[in-house]
């Protein structure tokens, strides 16, 4: 089923991809000469043509009101992290841990991604793994002896994946995360550590 279209769109340059390229080329290169710029266009269009990328549709939406939000809630989120990875790593006391199952509730690939990026960044929010079959981030968290640390947690977790979806998806998955992501098991430990 190759037709000579599909072959066409698949050896299409893509420009913007051809000029991030370059710029790798020319930083590798230790600097912007006109035989660094040349070189690296002549490399990056081989790289697209021996080795097309596939199509991707991102169904990606831009809200900058909803990008604000999310860009204020990570940096209070890492500010007040990072003091209390501090205490803790101060304080010297051993907190049991544990592995937290927390289902999202969009199931496309970008906002899962998005999402654990998101929730990755913050410190003391360890991510151990992503089922994007199931929509499902496995989170390491602290303070697992606490009854109200896997609630919370998972709240969080939650909130981050509204705030991403408000800023970047699109209107059905907003609809989608305007219900209820369900209970959280009573104890909130998968697995201890």
């Amino acid at each position: 089923m190759n037709s000579p279209a599909l072959a066409a769109r698949r050896r299409r340059l893509d420009w913007p991809l051809i000029a991030w390229l370059t710029v790798i080329w020319m930083l590798l290169w230790s600097g912007l000469t006109w035989g660094n710029l040349i070189s690296g266009v002549v490399v990056a269009v081989i790289l697209c043509l021996a080795f097309p990328l596939p199509a991707v549709d991102l169904d990606l939406r831009l809200r900058p009101r909803g990008i604000l939000r999310l860009a204020g809630y990570l940096l209070v989120d890492m500010v007040t992290s990072s003091v209390v990875v501090t205490r803790h790593a101060l304080t010297g006391r051993r907190r049991p841990a544990a592995v937290l199952r927390v289902q999202l509730r969009c199931r496309t690939d970008l906002m899962i991604a998005a999402t654990a990026v998101a929730v990755s960044s913050v410190p003391g929010g360890a991510l151990v793994e992503v089922n994007a079959a199931t929509a499902t981030l496995y989170l390491h968290v602290s303070d697992a002896d606490d009854p109200a640390t896997a609630p919370r947690s998972r709240r969080d977790v939650w909130r981050l994946e509204a705030l991403v979806v408000r800023a970047f998806g699109t209107r059905e998955e907003i609809a989608r995360i305007a219900a209820d992501p369900g209970p959280s098991s009573p104890t909130g430990k998968e697995s201890g550590s």
